[in-house]
């Protein structure tokens, strides 16, 4: 897509320059921005100030944590390169360049539409000053042409960048980012009111690891809003499909995929998480995904010629070396 601190009101003056927002303009994560003001930006990301906290069923704050640690996104606050695209990066994996999309509902059962601002939109929702981007993007198209794809990331992984964000600034995007996530997941899922706090964070992961890209995963998508149907056509077949029964297939479409064979450490938790009883034994549910994941390559028993040809090839060479300099001794049998 991988959560805290207030959002920040910015505002713009009668020559529409940015100014810096003061104290009182702090918003608390409980306040409600339903009806915008002149001041706010007039695109997607207007839509995600009115998050609340309460709005969902877990904790924004273990989300942006999930996000935020070193063996998912990572954490770095400069501009770094994206591992596949080379796109310009920061934080826990902000794009800095994306362009404002066009993401329509295809799901007519499902009223809740998608948000997908631009990255810029997203930067001022965030509180911080669009002439701080451009510079960070003007840094980072230097950085590149000077350095290698090898050096760049070199640089990153040492810790050898001039950090162009503070550890504030790069919460605040995160935030946003993960709000984003939060506020798409109702877009893919009808029911996203009636899941666990496990199963809406797991997807909220999903949306904000892959964003657009999730409408790829047709027969995840179609299983997870099909609960109520998947049952009517089970009864038909003379059986009653249980809830367990019906998030199984939900996991099951997703242990199929590329993407969980690729990031298997990182898909067992989130495919786990969509078990409705996750909260009460999370390591028994994360156990049973990483068992068919990956699966304990089978032992194989040694026949006895393996077995000293593996026990000769494990001597020393000098050893081997004095035994062929000296004929064997037989001795004879009494």
């Amino acid at each position: 897509m991988h959560l805290l601190v207030p959002v920040l009101l910015f505002a713009a003056s009668a020559s529409g320059q940015w100014t810096a927002p003061t104290a009182g303009e702090l918003l608390l994560p409980e306040q409600s921005l339903a009806q915008p003001s002149a001041s706010q930006p007039e695109d997607g990301a207007q839509q995600l100030l009115s998050f609340r906290d309460s709005d969902i069923k877990f904790s924004l704050r273990s989300l942006m944590d999930i996000l935020r640690d070193h063996q998912h996104e990572g954490w770095v606050l400069a501009a770094y390169p994206d591992p596949n695209t080379h796109r310009p990066l920061i934080g826990a994996g902000f794009s800095l360049d994306v362009q404002q999309t066009d993401h329509p509902q295809l799901d007519l059962l499902n009223p809740h539409p998608f948000v997908e601002p631009s990255s810029a939109q997203l930067w001022q929702a965030a509180g911080l000053s669009p002439n701080r981007l451009q510079q960070i993007l003007d840094q980072f198209d230097h950085d590149a042409s000077a350095w290698t794809t090898k050096q760049y990331r070199r640089k990153v992984i040492r810790h050898k960048l001039t950090p162009q964000l503070t550890e504030d600034e790069a919460t605040r995007l995160l935030r946003i980012s993960a709000i984003q996530a939060v506020y798409n997941a109702r877009a893919y899922c009808r029911c996203f009111d009636r899941l666990t706090g496990s199963q809406q964070m797991a997807l909220s992961q999903l949306v904000f690891q892959m964003g657009t890209n999730l409408q790829q995963f047709v027969d995840f998508l179609g299983a997870l809003n099909d609960e109520d149907g998947a049952r009517e056509l089970a009864q038909l077949d003379g059986f009653m499909e249980t809830g367990a029964q019906h998030w199984q297939t939900v996991q099951s479409t997703l242990i199929d995929s590329q993407w969980a064979r690729t990031y298997t450490i990182r898909a067992s938790t989130v495919i786990a998480m969509f078990d409705p009883d996750y909260n009460q034994q999370p390591g028994a549910a994360e156990q049973r995904v990483e068992a068919v994941l990956r699966p304990p390559a089978p032992v194989q028993a040694k026949s006895p010629a393996t077995l000293r040809m593996a026990s000769y090839h494990k001597r020393p060479a000098r050893t081997r070396s004095k035994r062929a300099a000296h004929p064997t001794v037989k001795r004879k049998l009494t």
